[in-house]
């Protein structure tokens, strides 16, 4: 099989997706080393397409952290509407925290 032909269909998206794990891995767990600091537990999850379950334990409420790649470099998204550099970790680590910290328990 030519270089060509393993790249057709879903192979290609494999092989481009692959390319990214080991890199969306060391952003994510970059964060996850921050998260104790401001109150805050997580859990890498997903296996070849990682992402981080994080999780407040006061007040219950979670979401899952992607990262990816963007013009400008990495980029971390949560839900609803969480976005931060990958480079800034305190700046992510606080919104999250801020996010995840109010209001009632889930």
């Amino acid at each position: 099989m030519s270089w060509g032909d393993s790249l057709q269909g879903d192979n290609w998206r494999r092989h481009v997706a692959s390319g990214y794990t080991g890199e969306r891995r060391v952003h994510l767990e970059a964060l996850a080393e921050q998260l104790p600091a401001h109150g805050l537990v997580s859990r890498m999850v997903g296996g070849d397409d990682p992402v981080l379950w994080v999780w407040h334990p006061r007040t219950g409420r979670q979401t899952l952290i992607f990262a990816t790649p963007t013009g400008n470099g990495w980029q971390f998204l949560w839900s609803p509407g969480g976005q931060c550099p990958a480079t800034d970790l305190e700046r992510t680590a606080t919104a999250l925290r801020d996010a995840l910290g109010m209001g009632q328990p889930a």
